[in-house]
C-alpha cells in the first residue's frame, strides 16, 4: 500500500500536505479502496471555517456514503472543482489530482497530532 513519508495522516484515513499555511487534504489509498468506485464527491464550500474533527464532506460510492473529517482546524481556500466531473480520480489519484481541499491552517500546533507515514502504517496494518 502507497503511504508516502512527506505526508501527513489522521486515524480518519485522510491525509494532508503542509505547505506554509495551507494544507492539501484528500484521502488516502487506504480509504479509497475500503470506499470501493467512488461515484460523488460532496464539495465544502471554500471560505467555510472548518475545525479539526469536524466532517466537511462527503464521499458516496457504490458500497457506502462516508463523511471527510478536516484533520486540522482552518478556513477552505480552495476545493478541488475537477470532483465535480471526474470523482474517481480520488481511486486513481488518491495522493495527485485526487485532492479534495487547500485549508488555510489557523493551529499549527494541531499538526502534531497526525501521524507520520510509520504510525499510518502501523494502524492499517495492525
Amino acid at each position: 500500500m502507497n503511504i508516502p513519508a512527506e505526508l501527513r495522516y489522521s486515524s480518519d484515513h485522510e491525509w494532508v500536505r503542509v505547505e506554509g499555511a495551507t494544507a492539501t487534504i484528500g484521502i488516502t489509498e487506504y480509504a479509497q479502496d475500503a470506499l470501493g468506485d467512488v461515484v460523488f464527491v460532496e464539495m465544502p464550500d471554500a471560505g467555510l471555517a472548518v475545525a479539526a474533527g469536524e466532517s466537511f464532506s462527503e464521499v458516496e460510492s457504490t458500497k457506502s456514503v462516508s463523511d471527510i473529517y478536516a484533520p486540522l482546524s482552518g478556513a477552505i481556500a480552495e476545493v478541488n472543482a475537477q470532483l465535480e466531473s471526474q470523482p474517481e480520480l480520488l481511486n486513481s489519484d488518491p495522493y495527485g489530482a485526487g485532492w479534495i481541499c487547500r485549508i488555510d491552517i489557523t493551529d499549527p500546533s494541531e499538526l502534531d497530532g497526525l501521524m507520520d507515514a510509520e504510525a499510518y502504517r502501523a494502524l492499517t496494518e495492525g
